[in-house]
């Protein structure tokens, strides 16, 4: 609502003044409400008072990504301010220094055109409005910096071992400022901490898990804000990203590896007991927490792919993958008249087809293998999803921000 305008005398030479135009200079937008005949000097003293600068300035192309988008008011105070991409999306943003300032909460990202309209009052009480338009650098290869996603799948259910994890396609140097972005949300609520490993491939990974095991049920979201934050290497995030999952009910395979048996124990009450053939001596079976990653049905298994040499190309049904160096639980019929008697896979848990095709509807993603008794060390923790190998304290250790 307008302030009533104050009251003035007549003067026998009152100057005619016209609506003054909007004059854009760099970022600047020069604001001023419509005098008509019979302003006088208040008007144009507000018309030279409200004035509404955007940084980065209106039509400047090229702008670097990583930066704040700040608005400021001289002469009056900004009333409203919005600021989107051309994607539509939202920036947001706060006021400060009684509403003549403006700072959008996130940073500009490669490749985008963002919108910026005010709405601003002047002393006088006067309404205006403004819009200013810029545009950053492209987005390549070589400046941006991608994630992968796990669990991927909006709306998923996964087992209790299930981690929350980021995986980066190029190195990140400042994994303070990465980790600061990313918020892990649960209910009922969780403790839980980010630990940073090298993925199997090498690549920077961020994985949140909790204390212990998730509770069954559990309702899990991440928000990682990371549209336009500095990766290093000269890189930047293009986007935001956004998940939630459900945790499923508790399913633990527990392994005995001496004893040559999978015991399947669901809501802690054991269903089933199977006999298994682990890893021989020479091969034998990693120790430790894995998850199971993925439920891969029949694939080729070809030990070259993992260092073996020519020890077997073969169709294995029923695989159930649980590292990305070749480890699964899967149906061996080639080890019949073994399974609980000697173990003697090339690393992996091997079933009867029939014990196998029985776990592989039982399992879902995320549930846990806890293999005992082997004489091999526990797996690497960015071999799959090691994670909950470390002691809670040293994965606390593993944070950016400990």
């Amino acid at each position: 609502m307008r302030s009533p305008v104050p009251h003035r005398s007549r003067r026998p030479h009152a100057l005619v003044r016209a609506c003054a135009a909007v004059l854009a200079v760099t970022g600047v937008l020069a604001l001023s409400a419509c005098g008509g005949s019979g302003g006088g000097p208040a008007s144009a003293e507000a018309a030279e008072k409200a004035k509404v600068s955007v940084n980065p300035g209106d039509g400047a192309k090229d702008v670097e990504p990583g930066k704040r988008i700040a608005v400021t008011a001289k002469g009056g105070e900004l009333t409203e301010v919005t600021v989107t991409d051309d994607k539509g999306t939202r920036i947001g943003g706060s006021l400060s220094d009684g509403g003549t300032a403006w700072k959008s909460s996130s940073r500009i990202a490669p490749g985008a055109t963002y919108t910026v309209r005010t709405e601003a009052r002047n002393e006088g009480g006067a309404q205006s409005s403004s819009k200013a338009t810029f545009s950053t650098t492209a987005a390549t290869d070589a400046n941006v910096n991608k994630v992968t996603l796990s669990p991927g799948a909006e709306g998923a259910t996964v087992g209790v071992g299930q981690p929350v994890s980021i995986t980066f396609d190029h190195p990140v140097t400042d994994k303070a400022a990465v980790e600061r972005q990313l918020k892990v949300s649960a209910t009922p609520g969780t403790e839980g901490s980010w630990g940073w490993v090298k993925n199997h491939d090498g690549r920077d990974r961020a994985d949140w898990r909790p204390k212990e095991y998730w509770k069954s049920g559990t309702k899990v979201a991440l928000k990682a804000n990371l549209s336009g934050v500095n990766s290093g290497g000269g890189r930047f995030f293009a986007k935001n990203y956004d998940v939630s999952f459900t945790i499923g009910k508790s399913q633990i395979a527990k392994v005995d590896v001496q004893a040559k048996k999978l015991t399947l124990i669901r809501d802690g009450e054991t269903v089933r007991t199977l006999p298994v053939s682990a890893g021989r001596p020479a091969n034998a079976t990693w120790n430790g927490t894995m998850v199971l990653l993925a439920k891969e049905g029949t694939i080729r298994m070809n030990s070259e792919t993992v260092g073996l040499g020519d020890a077997y190309d073969k169709m294995v049904d029923y695989s159930m993958k649980l590292s990305h160096s070749g480890t699964y639980a899967h149906a061996a019929p080639w080890n019949a008249g073994k399974f609980g008697v000697v173990n003697d896979s090339s690393g992996c848990v091997g079933l009867s087809t029939s014990d196998a095709a029985w776990l592989y509807e039982q399992l879902n993603v995320g549930d846990v293998f806890e293999i005992s008794g082997s004489t091999e060390d526990t797996i690497a923790t960015g071999n799959g999803f090691g994670d909950w190998n470390p002691s809670w304290s040293q994965w606390q250790g593993m944070s950016a921000l400990k």
